[in-house]
């Protein structure tokens, strides 16, 4: 199951990565992206589908195109499909790979540290929920 814009996996139990399922719903109203959280067994059989091995916890994860992109790709190339100004982060695309992932993978080994952990992947709004890809609905 995909979506027009892909399917965007992310850790579930950051709260980093939830804020930023809910940052990216509001500002995609084409509903271009789908979700689901990484350790989902429906993620896991959309990255063996489409070649991807399990990435690390903290690593988001844009399946698009039948490609699989991560970390800072992944996270640009999705800010690139939402609504303007944030549209224009896509432009850091031009930046060289290894430095952008380098100073995402900071943020990605401090993110429960700085933001914390949560026990439960709380969306607050029935239209993000609406786009998530769960197995009952596989």
């Amino acid at each position: 199951m995909t979506a027009k814009g892909g399917v965007v996996l992310f850790d579930g139990e950051c709260r980093l990565c939830q804020f930023w399922v809910r940052f990216v719903v509001p500002r995609d109203p084409l509903g271009l992206f789908r979700f689901a959280p990484i350790a989902s067994p429906a993620a896991r059989a959309l990255l063996l589908a489409h070649g991807g091995d399990a990435p690390g916890a903290g690593t988001v994860v844009l399946i698009e195109g039948g490609r699989v992109f991560t970390k800072s790709t992944a996270a640009l190339r999705i800010a690139r499909r939402l609504t303007w100004p944030w549209s224009w982060a896509g432009c850091l695309l031009r930046v060289p790979a290894p430095l952008r992932d380098a100073a995402y993978d900071i943020v990605a080994r401090n993110r429960v540290r700085w933001f914390g952990r949560s026990q439960s992947c709380a969306l607050l709004t029935d239209e993000a929920r609406a786009r998530f890809i769960d197995d009952a609905a596989r």
